[in-house]
C-alpha cells in the first residue's frame, strides 16, 4: 500500500470511528418520534447551521458542478456559489426560517406533506406530497455516490466501487438509524468543519501548483482550451450561468431535507446565529469549490474523460496528506447530505402514508422501528441504483437524477412559501402546483431521453434545454401559479386559516436586552 493509501485510509478509519460514537452517544436523544425526526426542536444555531450547509453541499458539487459549470463558465462559475451563499442560505432562512418554525409548531406538522396536510385541510395533498417526495429523493440521494468513484480510484487502485459505496451507505445507515436527528446534527457539525478545512487546503494546494493565482488566472485567459471570457466577470454565458444560479440556489426553498431544518431550530436567537453561521458557510464551501472549478481549463486532458475526472486531476499531484483531507471531505460531504435525505424520506413514508392508512393511530415504538427499517429501504435502494449506474451508465437513471431536484423544488416551493405568508392559497393551487411542478420535469425527461423533441429556436425548445432550464421555469412558473389558481378558486381556500395565522400575533416578555420596547 503507498504513502497516500495509507494516509488515507487512517483518516477515513477515525472519521469512521468518530461517526459511529456520535450516533451511539445520540441514542437517548432518538427515544420519540418528535426526538429521532426533529431533534425535539431544540437544536441549537451552529448545529442548524452547519447541518442546513452540509446537506446543502455534497460531493455532486465539489467532484460534478465544480467540474462542470468551471469549464463552462471559468471564474464567473464562483457566481452560483456566491448565489448559493446569499439566496440559498442568507435570503432562504431570513424568510423561511423564523416562520418555519413557529407554524409547524403550532400545527404539529413534522415533515413538509404534513405541512400540506394540515395547512391546507387535505389528506389528499399530505399523501401527494409524501408520493412526490419519495420518488424524486431517491435518485437524487443515488447521485450523491456519484462523486465517489474517481477520487476512490485515486486514493486506492484497485478497490472497486461497489465496495466503497456500499461502506459508506452501511456506516451512515449505523449512526442515523442509532441517534436519528441529533446524531444527524452532530456528525454534520463535524463534517462541517472538514469541508470548512478541507476546500481552503485544496484550493492554496491547487493555486500554488500552478504558479499562484495570478499565474492561474493568466494561463486561464490565454490557454489553448481557455480565452480571457474564462477569467472575465460573468463568462462566455451569462444567461446560462443566471439560470444555473437560481436553480442551485432558489431550488433549497422548496426541498423537504433542506426546510425541515428550520423545524427542528431551538429559539428565535438560534435563528438570528445560525443565519449568518449558514451564510458565512456557504460562502466558503460554496464559493471555494466553484472558484476551484473556475481553473478547469488548465486540464483540457481530463475534460476529455468527462467533467468528473476534472478535480481528481487537479488533486492527483497533490501531496498525499492533502489527497486524505479530499477524500475525507468528499466523504462527509456525500455522508451529510445522504443521512438528511434518508431521514427525511423515512419520516415522511411513514408518518404522512403509511401513518393516516392505518385504522388506529401507530404508536410510537412502531412509528420509531418503521422508520429505521425504512432507512435501510431508502439507503439500500439509493446504492443498488448507484452501483447499477456507474456499471450500465443507464441513460434514464442519469437523466432522472438531473430531474430529481427541479421536480421537487417546482412543487414544493411556491405552496410552501405562499402558506406561510398567505391566508387566501386555496387547496387547489398547491395541487395545480404539485402537477406543474412534477409534470414539467417528466416532460424534460422525455426530452432528455429523446422521446420529444421541439423546433429548433422555439419558446420550448429553451424551456427544456436542459434540467437546469426546466426547473427554474418550474420554480418560477409556481410563484406566478399559486396566486393566480388562488384568486380563481376562493371557495377552496381551507377554514380556519384565520387561527392558523394566529400564532404570529401571539405576545410574549421579552427582557430589555432582547427589546428596547417602544
Amino acid at each position: 500500500m503507498d504513502t497516500t493509501s495509507l494516509i488515507t485510509l487512517c483518516l477515513i478509519a477515525c472519521f469512521f470511528a468518530v461517526m459511529i460514537l456520535i450516533g451511539v452517544k445520540s441514542k437517548k436523544h432518538a427515544s420519540d418520534v418528535d426526538g429521532f425526526v426533529l431533534g425535539s426542536r431544540s437544536v441549537g444555531p451552529w448545529l442548524s447551521a452547519f447541518a442546513f450547509g452540509t446537506s446543502y453541499f455534497s460531493a455532486v458539487i465539489f467532484v460534478g458542478y465544480a467540474g462542470q459549470f468551471g469549464w463552462n463558465f471559468g471564474l464567473a462559475s464562483t457566481w452560483i456559489g456566491l448565489g448559493n451563499a446569499f439566496i440559498g442560505s442568507l435570503l432562504a432562512w431570513s424568510i423561511l426560517g423564523r416562520r418555519t418554525r413557529i407554524m409547524t409548531q403550532h400545527l404539529s406538522s413534522k415533515t413538509m406533506p404534513d405541512f400540506f396536510g394540515t395547512r391546507f385541510a387535505s389528506p389528499a395533498l399530505k399523501v401527494a406530497a409524501s408520493v412526490i417526495t419519495f420518488v424524486f429523493l431517491i435518485p437524487y440521494t443515488a447521485s450523491l455516490y456519484n462523486g465517489l468513484s474517481r477520487l476512490f480510484s485515486m486514493a486506492f487502485p484497485g478497490i472497486d466501487y461497489a465496495v466503497c459505496v456500499v461502506i459508506m451507505a452501511v456506516l451512515t445507515g449505523i449512526y442515523v438509524i442509532l441517534g436519528g436527528y441529533m446524531a444527524t446534527a452532530l456528525n454534520d457539525f463535524i463534517q462541517g468543519i472538514i469541508m470548512l478545512a478541507g476546500i481552503v487546503a485544496v484550493i492554496a494546494a491547487v493555486l500554488n501548483n500552478n504558479g499562484g493565482f495570478l499565474a492561474a488566472t493568466e494561463m486561464l485567459a490565454t490557454g489553448e482550451t481557455g480565452g480571457w471570457q474564462f477569467a472575465s466577470f460573468l463568462g462566455p454565458d451569462p444567461t446560462f450561468l443566471l439560470f444555473v444560479v437560481l436553480l442551485t440556489s432558489l431550488g433549497t426553498w422548496g426541498l423537504p431535507q433542506m426546510v425541515g431544518k428550520f423545524y427542528a431550530i431551538k429559539n428565535e436567537d438560534s435563528i438570528k446565529k445560525g443565519t449568518i453561521i449558514s451564510t458565512l458557510f456557504a460562502i466558503v464551501v460554496a464559493g471555494g469549490c466553484y472558484f476551484l472549478g473556475g481553473f478547469a481549463r488548465l486540464y483540457p486532458d481530463a475534460a476529455q474523460e468527462g467533467f468528473d475526472a476534472i478535480i481528481p486531476a487537479m488533486l492527483s499531484t497533490l501531496s498525499p496528506i492533502i489527497i486524505g483531507i479530499v477524500i475525507v471531505l468528499v466523504l462527509s460531504a456525500s455522508m451529510s447530505t445522504l443521512s438528511s435525505l434518508v431521514l427525511t424520506s423515512s419520516s415522511t413514508i411513514t408518518l404522512d402514508l403509511i401513518g393516516p392508512m392505518k385504522k388506529k393511530e401507530m404508536e410510537e415504538p412502531k412509528k420509531l422501528f418503521t422508520m429505521r427499517a425504512f432507512i435501510v429501504v431508502f439507503i439500500a435502494i439509493s446504492a443498488v441504483i448507484a452501483i447499477y449506474q456507474a456499471n450500465s451508465k443507464s441513460l434514464f437513471i442519469a437523466q432522472m437524477m438531473g430531474v430529481s431536484w427541479g421536480a421537487l423544488a417546482g412543487a414544493f416551493l411556491a405552496p410552501f412559501l405562499y402558506g406561510l405568508y398567505s391566508k387566501k392559497i386555496s387547496k387547489v393551487s398547491v395541487a395545480a402546483c404539485f402537477v406543474w411542478g412534477v409534470g414539467l420535469e417528466i416532460v424534460q425527461l422525455f426530452v432528455s431521453l429523446g422521446v420529444f423533441r421541439f423546433t429548433e429556436g422555439s419558446l420550448l425548445a429553451f424551456v427544456f434545454k436542459n434540467s437546469l432550464y426546466s426547473g427554474v421555469f418550474a420554480m418560477v412558473g409556481g410563484l406566478v401559479l399559486v396566486p393566480l389558481v388562488s384568486l380563481l378558486t376562493r371557495k377552496s381556500v381551507p377554514a380556519g386559516t384565520e387561527e392558523m395565522f394566529a400564532c404570529y400575533k401571539q405576545s410574549k416578555n421579552v427582557e430589555i436586552t432582547d427589546s428596547l420596547g417602544k
